[in-house]
Order: C-alpha cells, then sequence, then structure tokens
C-alpha cells in the first residue's frame, strides 16, 4: 500500500486538476461522499451530527459531508471556524450550496456556547498542508474536541498533525476513525500519529493511480508479503532451503546466540550452524536442539578475538547466509574479529546488535563489502550509526533509516514501534505488525534470525527485510492474542514463526485499513 507525505499528494492533486482535467470540484464532491458513506455505513445509530469545517479544502470536504447526510436524513449541524466570506473557490461553491438546504451551518463561538450535543463529530479542520503550530481559537477549538467523550472522525489527517512526521502541531484531534484521499498520508502510519487516526479508511476520489506509480513509501501489507512469500514443492529437502550461520555470543550472552539460530530454523532455514566462542559453546548447545553448533578460538577468554578468524572462516564454506552479532560483545579483540570476517564474507549478512555498534566507529567496512548487509538498529544504535542522539532518531526515524541506507548502500531495519525498512535505492517500508508486548529482551535477537534464515532460502535482502520484519511483528501479535501483553518472551515470538508465515498465506483481509469505493 503506497503512502506519501503532503508534497507528494498535493503534487498529484494538483496534476490530477491541471494535465487530467478532472475539476477539483468532483475531486472534492468524491471525497465528500466517501467520508458520508463510511459514517452511515459504519455509525447508523449517529443521527445528530456535528461538522466543525476549517478555512480550506478540508472544510470543503465537511460541507459535502453535510449535504449528503441531511440527504440520508441525518440531523447535521455545520460549524464554520472561519468568517464565510473568507471562504474561497471550490469550498466556496459547497458552502453556498449548503447554506440552500440546511439552515444549521453557523459560526462556531470560541466559548461553544452554541455547539449543539450530538452522536457524532466530523473533524473537517486542517488537512495536510499544515506545517505551523495550532495556536488561539483553532488550538481551543481541538482541545474542547478532544475533551468530548463524542466519537469523532477526521477528514483525510486528524486536525494538528503533520502530515510527514505524525507529530502534533501544538494539539491533534483524536479520532475513533480517519478516511483519508488518495492514499494514506505518512503521518497516520507512524507513532505518533498513529495513536490519533483510529481506525483507517481509504477512499478512491478517481486521481489517476499512475501517478502514484513513483511513490518510494509503502505500508507493508498481508498483500505485499503473500506476493513475496514461496511455495515448497514436493521434491526438496534441507539442502534446499540453505545453511544460515550464526556468529553469536559471549560469556553471559549465550542466550542471544540460541535466540538468533532457533528463530533461523523457524522461519524455514534447511540448515542453522551456530559459531560462537569455544569457551561457551558447550553453554550454547544446552539450549540448542536443531541447530548445529562449532567452537571458535578464543584463547579461553569467552569472547570472539583475532585469534577466531580462521575458524570462522572455515565453517563459512558452504553457507547461504550470515547472521553475526548478538551478544558478542564490543571488546576491542572482537572488533578485529568482526571487521576480518566481514572482509572476507560471501553470502548475504544480516549485522545486529554488538556487530551494528562495532560498526558504528567503522561505517568505511560497509563501502568495501561486495555483498548485500543488512542492519538491524534499535534507535540507539540507529543513533550511534548516524552520529545523533536518540531523541532526533525517533522524531525523524525514516528520514535518518534512509539517508543512512543510500549513503553505504546498505539496507536498514530501524526496529521499534511501526519499524522502518530503509533500502539503498530510497525506498521505504513501514510495518504495522507488532505491539508494547514485545518489549523485552531478545526479540531483536529473533528478527536478526528470521531475517538470516529467508535469506537462506534465497529470499532477496528487500524480500527477507520485509517478510522477515511484518512476520516477525504478527508473530508477536499471534503470542499477544492467546496469552496478553504481560510477560511474553522471545522465545514466543520465534515459536510462532511459522504460524505467522502460515496467516500471511491464508489471509484475506488487511486489518490495518480499509478500502472504500
Amino acid at each position: 500500500m503506497k503512502i506519501a507525505g503532503r508534497k507528494v499528494v498535493r503534487d498529484i492533486d494538483e496534476t490530477t486538476i491541471n494535465k487530467y482535467g478532472i475539476p477539483g470540484l468532483i475531486l472534492m464532491e468524491n471525497a465528500g461522499r466517501s467520508v458520508s458513506n463510511v459514517i452511515l455505513n459504519n455509525y447508523p445509530k449517529a443521527m445528530a451530527i456535528s461538522i466543525f469545517c476549517g478555512g480550506g479544502n478540508n472544510g470543503g470536504d465537511g460541507f459535502v459531508i453535510a449535504r449528503h447526510l441531511i440527504s440520508s436524513g441525518r440531523e447535521v449541524t455545520t460549524y464554520l471556524l472561519k468568517n464565510p466570506s473568507d471562504y474561497k473557490g471550490d469550498a466556496k461553491t459547497n458552502l453556498d450550496a449548503l447554506k440552500k438546504i440546511s439552515e444549521n451551518v453557523k459560526k462556531f463561538s470560541s466559548s461553544f456556547s452554541n455547539y449543539k450535543k450530538s452522536d457524532l463529530i466530523v473533524d473537517a479542520i486542517f488537512g495536510t498542508g499544515l506545517v505551523s503550530e495550532i495556536k488561539g481559537f483553532q488550538l481551543k477549538v481541538i482541545e474542547k474536541l478532544n475533551s468530548l467523550r463524542t466519537t469523532k472522525i477526521s477528514v483525510d489527517i486528524p486536525s494538528g498533525l503533520d502530515s510527514d512526521t505524525g507529530r502534533p502541531l501544538g494539539a491533534a484531534v483524536k479520532a475513533a476513525a480517519t478516511v483519508t484521499f488518495i492514499v494514506p498520508k505518512t503521518g497516520i502510519t507512524i507513532y505518533p500519529g498513529v495513536e490519533y487516526t483510529g481506525k483507517l479508511y481509504i477512499a478512491d476520489i478517481t486521481t489517476p493511480k499512475k501517478l502514484e506509480e513513483n511513490i518510494k513509501t509503502e505500508l507493508i501489507t498481508f498483500h505485499t508479503c503473500k506476493k513475496m512469500l514461496k511455495s515448497r514443492s514436493g521434491n526438496t529437502h534441507k539442502g534446499t532451503f540453505g545453511h544460515t550461520l550464526v556468529i553469536a555470543g559471549s560469556t553471559g550472552k549465550t542466550g542471544a546466540a540460541s535466540l538468533c539460530a532457533h528463530s533461523a530454523v523457524r522461519s524455514g532455514s534447511g540448515l542453522v550452524t551456530i559459531g560462537a566462542p569455544s569457551s561457551v559453546i558447550k553453554s550454547i548447545e544446552e539450549k540448542i536442539v536443531e541447530p548445529m553448533s562449532e567452537g571458535l578460538e578464543d584463547s579461553g577468554s569467552g569472547f570472539l578475538n583475532s585469534s577466531s578468524l580462521d575458524d570462522a572462516i572455515k565453517i563459512m564454506k558452504n553457507k547461504t547466509s550470515l547472521a553475526v552479532g548478538p551478544g558478542i560483545s564490543t571488546d576491542k579483540e572482537t572488533e578485529k574479529f568482526l571487521i576480518g570476517i566481514l572482509k572476507k564474507i560471501k553470502v548475504p549478512v544480516v549485522a545486529d546488535a554488538d556487530a551494528i555498534n562495532i560498526i558504528a566507529k567503522n561505517k568505511s567496512i560497509l563501502r568495501q563489502l561486495k555483498v548485500p548487509v543488512i542492519l538491524t538498529p534499535h534507535p540507539g544504535e540507529m543513533a550511534r550509526l548516524a552520529a545523533k542522539d536518540n531523541k532526533e532518531i525517533q522524531d525523524n526515524r525514516i528520514e535518518y533509516a534512509s539517508v543512512f541506507a543510500r549513503k553505504y548502500r546498505c539496507f536498514i531495519v530501524l526496529k521499534g514501534a511501526r519499524s522502518i525498512v530503509a533500502t539503498p535505492d530510497g525506498k521505504i517500508y513501514i510495518n504495522p505488525t507488532g505491539n508494547p508486548g514485545m518489549s523485552t529482551g531478545g526479540m531483536g535477537d529473533v528478527l536478526a534470525g528470521v531475517i538470516a534464515g529467508l535469506l537462506s532460502q534465497k529470499y532477496s535482502p528487500l524480500e527477507a527485510c520485509v517478510l522477515g520484519t511484518f512476520s516477525h511483528g504478527l508473530s508477536g501479535d499471534i503470542v499477544t492474542e492467546s496469552i496478553g501483553r504481560s510477560g511474553i518472551t522471545a522465545t514466543d515470538v520465534a515459536n510462532s514463526i511459522p504460524q505467522a508465515l502460515k496467516e500471511i498465506n491464508l489471509n484475506e483481509k488487511e486489518p490495518f485499513f480499509e478500502i472504500i469505493r
């Protein structure tokens, strides 16, 4: 599902009008009718409806909505947040038409003294063009609307949200549902915007689909992943599905290695081998069943070092992907080992955890590699890669993931609520699966293992990132539905990966949005 920010959507709108000759009045009519249909179909008991209209085209949409709801027998009161003389163009045309059929069109009082209690509120105050902080009268209106327990439906985007970042510009309407047009706006698919959007409906207002072809940002969907899933023919064996090598673990962090390897198995890798310091390999072997293991010379330290390199190079033979980093530490000797192994690797590699922290100090190594590289940082690790602080990363997740991926020709999976997949060619994928119950240790080790396991099965790096991230989050959702959000373990999520992949294959309905015609 393509998604876009304000500039792209504005360009589509203008091109539709100016090049394809579809008048803005028709687009506004289609938009308003779509919202009224959502209300009539999903809120049939809402008979008294209040519509709050701002001064731009979003307000114009509100006038169309009012007209259609009145025609359907609803009692509608339309509140103007601007003077009637301030409305121009298509919005004025629709305001004039509405006045001819309704006496309940009034300038809204800042004291709320003329507000009439209703069953449903339609928010048509601000659209996607808002870029500055809301102040004064309009701020008070949004704050007052949020204080009301009445169900609120937003038109295109909850008023007050930045359509690119999802951040409230002073304040934003907390909607139960949002009906957006053309494509979802980036700001309502990421946090914090998701928390204001409610149920998302996507309406086709007849802009040409061709204008969406060059959009490089997508929301990952079941449909996206289902197209990527490979079927398994009957005439296969374990060698058919690749051999994943997991180099991970150190003293005190053997669980990271076993989790990563177990997840590679669960994602379908035919064979999995763990390479870990010889001093801790026995501890790892006690935790695993299906994966094989190889001890790497560590001079008794319990940590990978330059003496481990020769052993690691030997066991890389015939492997089809590498996951490296979980629990390896950032010791200086381990750093030498990692740089050495990256220079020798000939298969796609997933670098996670401590491997990312080491790479952050040696970013030039990324330009030297001849194989696809996937980095799976959490926000703190991304901050080290980008040399920024955590808050700046969290406030601009898409931007920093994309800039780094393009600059260093790698794939980035920036973990967190609505994880971001960024590609070397500038594409962005936003993952909607996952939940707060997954905020516990080891989840990143599982994700690294899943992606590496998919790489071993000859999924492309893009497919492995997208499918791996979506199925990892979906697995967490499956576990949560079964046992709740407290006490979920990374092992629980790893064990549910096969069920997540099965659900992707069988699912026919998108739970994260609904497309309306």
